[in-house]
């Protein structure tokens, strides 16, 4: 005997419509066409692109000199046409006097050559007059004091520097250009505490 097992599912209503989303119906919609943007016309050089010049990042460029730029003068001349200048090393201070003169050179009462044993300290403290043509023409004296040799050299290097442009206000670029018009800002680093020196640490035991 066969029996009708009764069925769960229900009848589907045919008036029920699927909902339809709103991104797609938006999707399915022709996008609207950009406007066209006119082309800007670029005008022609009217140099050609070979003869223009190279873009180089600062070689072969010659600096610019502004020809209104008045130089600072440190030197001064006093009444009697002595040319003085100061000039400062770490710790060392020199007070430089140059005059006309046949070429005679001496520092804290005593000559060049004996004060100043090394070669190399000589030749810098010549430089200067032998840059500007001064060699033999003029007659310096330096009053240094403070600081080592080598602090005492830099310190008349720029003494003779600012009182060699006092006298002679044309000899300011080569001065400038050779580093002798220039302050050597460097000084000794203080030492730390806990440490040696300005750096040194004491050396480590394991034991």
């Amino acid at each position: 005997m066969s029996t009708d097992s009764p069925t769960n599912e229900e009848p589907q209503d045919e008036s029920v419509t699927p909902e339809v989303s709103a991104e797609s119906t938006a999707s399915e919609q022709p996008e609207a066409a950009a406007p066209e943007v006119p082309a800007t016309e670029v005008p022609a050089t009217e140099v050609p692109s070979g003869d223009l010049p190279e873009l180089t990042l600062g070689g072969g460029t010659a600096p610019v000199t502004d020809p209104d730029h008045v130089p600072t003068v440190r030197g001064k001349i006093d009444r009697f046409g002595v040319a003085m200048g100061t000039g400062r090393r770490k710790s060392s201070v020199a007070r430089v006097r140059v005059k006309e003169g046949s070429g005679q050179l001496v520092i804290n009462g005593r000559s060049l050559d004996e004060y100043f044993c090394v070669e190399r300290d000589r030749q810098m403290v010549l430089a200067p007059i032998q840059l500007v043509g001064k060699e033999g023409k003029v007659d310096v004296s330096i009053r240094v004091n403070g600081g080592g040799t080598t602090g005492q050299t830099g310190a008349i290097v720029l003494g003779l520097g600012r009182a060699l442009q006092t006298l002679e206000p044309t000899a300011h670029a080569d001065l400038a250009a050779a580093g002798y018009l220039t302050r050597d800002s460097r000084m000794v680093e203080r030492k730390k505490y806990g440490l040696r020196k300005a750096r040194r640490s004491y050396q480590f035991s394991k034991r």
